[in-house]
């Protein structure tokens, strides 16, 4: 069909009509009258040669062929309104879409996004925040950024921030462990990564204790039930270095165990866009002159 002729008006009263399974209301929602849509929806129909709606003495129900329609039809709708969205000011906007794990968002990168936007402001970033459990394809995401050792099947990793995990604490519990062992004593808060108290109890050259108690499915959570005192809590330090400098968190001990790093991901099938390569070179740049950021090396 020549995309000159698409009937597009025709379109859009089936699409309204599918939605409401009703003329009338369909026509309030267009702002025209109930036999303009009953006319467009008619004249769509002659033109497939197939009906599109049962019609009922109360509403209507959509065929076989009107319910095969209505995804494709609402999507195209879909896909022009977001990218008409994006012109501001007579300017275009390219979305990109980031998910990262909630305690690099926190701990790092919303300090920083004011920075991004100032220098790219043709670029709309949209954020969402997980627990490390994310689906690129499922969630159409251009990049995630996660923890962990790098390897996600059919994705391309590249290595961000190292990110070695220290005991944290609030500065009442701190004042009772002057050794390692002390913490044998204490509330052990604990991720959902079950090995990392027993890999720092290890390279203490201690005995881990058996852990009880909630599991946390984040960081920044853990981290915020230690600064109330509920126990102490082994997290990536660097995430939380303005709570470390205004000793809302103690880092009781110097000894820290590295338990994976900060990446940034995206599925090897999806082609880097413009805007997806402007967020990865800031990212980077911005990641090289961060105080007291400990660099990730390139995998062996």
């Amino acid at each position: 069909m020549d995309r000159a002729q698409l009937p597009l008006n025709a379109l859009r009263a089936f699409e309204a009509a599918a939605r409401h399974l009703n003329f009338t209301r369909a026509a309030i929602e267009l702002c025209v009258s109930q036999g303009a849509v009953s006319h467009q929806v008619a004249q769509l129909e002659r033109r497939l040669g197939t009906r599109l709606f049962h019609r009922l003495p109360r509403g209507l129900a959509l065929t076989d062929e009107g319910h095969a329609l209505v995804p494709v039809v609402a999507d195209a709708f879909d896909r022009v309104a977001a990218t008409l969205d994006q012109y501001s000011g007579g300017r275009f906007r390219e979305a990109l879409k980031v998910g990262v794990v909630g305690t690099f968002a926190t701990g790092w990168l919303l300090p920083r996004l004011a920075g991004f936007a100032r220098a790219h402001p043709g670029i709309d970033l949209r954020i969402s925040t997980n627990n490390n459990r994310v689906d690129l394809a499922g969630e159409a995401l251009d990049f995630a950024i996660r923890f962990g050792d790098g390897a996600w099947h059919g994705t391309h990793a590249e290595p961000l921030l190292a990110a070695p995990m220290a005991p944290v604490c609030a500065p009442a519990v701190a004042g009772r462990l002057k050794t390692p062992a002390d913490l044998l004593h204490e509330p052990l808060l604990r991720s959902y990564r079950t090995d990392e108290w027993a890999r720092w109890f290890a390279a203490a050259g201690l005995p881990a204790p058996v852990l009880r108690g909630p599991i946390f499915d984040s960081s920044a959570l853990m981290a915020t039930a230690a600064a109330a005192g509920y126990g102490v809590a082994l997290v990536p330090a660097a995430m939380f270095a303005r709570e470390l400098a205004t000793e809302t968190l103690v880092q009781p001990f110097a000894l820290e165990i590295d338990a994976g790093r900060y990446w940034l991901t995206r599925l090897m099938s999806r082609p880097e866009s413009d805007a997806m390569a402007r967020f990865r070179n800031w990212l980077l740049d911005a990641l090289s002159f961060s105080s007291g950021a400990h660099p990730a090396p390139a995998p062996e």
